[in-house]
């Protein structure tokens, strides 16, 4: 990693609040302010809600910073402090606002720019993140806040290796901070050193603060999981042809696949869920195959129903699509929608180990172990967009919708059956115009919604890629933010993917969409008649 040269843009995000519209505020340039020193009670203080800030008691460490704040608002430390509390609430324009008002006394205050690329980050700022979070370790080498922030942009970016290099650093210089193991965790993960994934989860298990019993319980289970895995050869091992090709059915816009598993002599229908790292299988499917849990802890969190589901980890010796397999698969069991009659989901970290094609016009998947048709070749550079990826394994990718001036995060899924914005994206004054008198039923992973409100959004873009209009559902979103990492906006679902054929290379997080249909109809081959 090379900082930047010493660099503070003039201009900042006036808001920043879940991945909405974005001001600029021309900031002047002013002298730097010494604060004065501090009474001994307001040191404590201070050090008190930084250590419960720590512990994750947020709320009364926000109380102690919120009393000094109003006592002397001049109280840097305290301002920064609490703009750093408020960013892990999740309160990002009240957290801007703070540590906006420090840095417009002194642009070049290392620990407040830490808090802004942190918050920056957290929004969903990317760009603007890196910017400021380069600046901050350019003033201070040992700013254990931006290194971590660098280590998390550079997960988000698909450089796994020096992710975990700059989160290592971030833990060396500041050995107390449990929301730095957990990254390094999730990062050990996505590189499959799963034994240090179990270590760095333990140790944030280990210097935490109190957590509720089901967060605990959900780490200790994923531990006993990945301790499991570590003792596996072999792990996601395919093989077979160069190329497979694989007809689906398009049922409610979702592409469902025949996949064969272990010696099971019949088919199974699994649906391709680009929204899902891990493959999940349904609780019946596994009873008729025999396949037994490994480890289990906690309940993991979703949208609909009570927002719960219980957390079950088994491994699949075959997956087997076609004329290619992939081997040792670890695998969620949970129920499923039974009125769907589907055997699971089968996710990124699977499909993943190819380039994959889905082509909604001629129904038929594509799995290869090179991108024999150049689809991503140099001459395409146009026609294709990055992707982040996220540590709970989703592929997000920016996208325009009309009204909204900036470009929001959506999770690209081929398992959504209809696209969906986050109740903030809903609320907005540019949105509100556009609702729908139609309600719509949806299938989460922890139950059903229903009469979810729609919007009919009058365009919608990927890239180049339009789509006018487009039908969203509006959803609370915020179980999802939580495992993200980053602010998603929404969901583009089946109701826009279906329009293209969708290619992607996961190496690289890159997709590329090829249209099937002209963008204000809709593909329409799969429609019955």
């Amino acid at each position: 990693m090379q900082p930047s040269q010493n660099f503070f843009s003039n201009k900042f995000i006036r808001a920043v609040g879940c991945a909405v519209v974005v001001n600029c505020l021309v900031l002047a340039l002013s002298s730097i302010v010494f604060p004065q020193k501090r009474s001994d009670p307001g040191r404590a203080n201070l050090k008190e809600a930084i250590e419960l800030t720590r512990a994750n008691d947020l709320k009364k460490s926000e109380a102690i910073l919120q009393k000094l704040v109003a006592d002397d608002p001049t109280n840097a430390k305290a301002r920064t402090e609490l703009a750093f509390n408020l960013t892990k609430q999740r309160r990002f324009v009240d957290a801007y606002e703070n540590v906006l008002s420090v840095l417009d006394k002194n642009k070049r205050d290392p620990r407040a720019l830490s808090v802004l690329g942190a918050l920056l980050l957290a929004s969903g700022r990317i760009r603007e993140a890196r910017g400021i979070i380069y600046t901050a370790l350019d003033i201070r080498r040992g700013e254990h806040l931006a290194w971590a922030s660098l280590g998390m942009l550079d997960y988000y970016d698909n450089d796994v290796d020096q992710s975990i290099n700059s989160l290592k650093q971030a833990i060396y210089l500041a050995p107390r901070e449990p929301d730095y193991y957990f990254s390094l965790a999730q990062a050990s993960v996505k590189a499959d050193r799963y034994k240090d994934a179990a270590v760095a989860y333990d140790r944030f298990l280990a210097v935490s603060g109190e957590m509720d019993v089901d967060r605990r319980e959900r780490i200790k289970g994923l531990v006993s999981f990945l301790r499991y895995l570590d003792e596996r050869p072999s792990l996601y091992d395919a093989s077979g042809a160069s190329v497979s090709n694989v007809k689906f059915d398009l049922v409610t816009n979702r592409p469902i696949i025949e996949v064969r598993l272990n010696n099971y002599e019949k088919p199974l229908h699994f649906v391709i869920d680009t929204g899902s790292g891990m493959t999940v299988i349904s609780t019946k499917t596994a009873e008729r195959l025999g396949l037994k849990e490994v480890a289990r802890g906690g309940n993991a969190r979703g949208i609909g129903g009570d927002g719960k589901f219980p957390i079950i980890y088994g491994l699949v010796d075959e997956i087997k699509m076609g004329d290619v397999s992939v081997h040792n698969v670890p695998v969620y069991i949970r129920n499923v929608d039974e009125k769907r009659k589907i055997d699971g989901y089968l996710g990124l970290s699977v499909i993943s180990k190819f380039f994959a094609t889905i082509d909604y016009g001629t129904k038929m998947l594509t799995l290869s172990k090179e991108d024999s048709a150049d689809l991503f070749a140099k001459e395409h550079a146009d026609h294709i967009l990055p992707l982040r990826l996220t540590p709970s394994g989703f592929l997000s990718g920016e996208v325009g919708v009309a009204g909204i001036e900036t470009s929001l995060n959506f999770i690209v899924d081929t398992a959504a059956s209809i696209s969906v914005i986050s109740d903030n994206v809903a609320s907005a004054e540019a949105i509100k115009k556009y609702l729908s008198d139609d309600r719509f039923r949806v299938v989460g992973a922890a139950g059903e919604i229903v009469d979810a409100q729609a919007f009919l959004l009058p365009r919608v873009t990927f890239g180049q890629n339009v789509r006018a209009p487009l039908v969203a559902v509006a959803l609370d979103l915020d179980v999802i933010n939580e495992s993200t990492g980053f602010d998603q906006a929404g969901i583009l679902g089946g109701n826009f993917l279906k329009n293209y054929r969708v290619a992607f290379d996961f190496k690289r997080a890159r997709i590329r969409l090829t249209p099937i249909a002209p963008e204000n109809g809709e593909n329409t081959a799969n429609r019955p008649k």
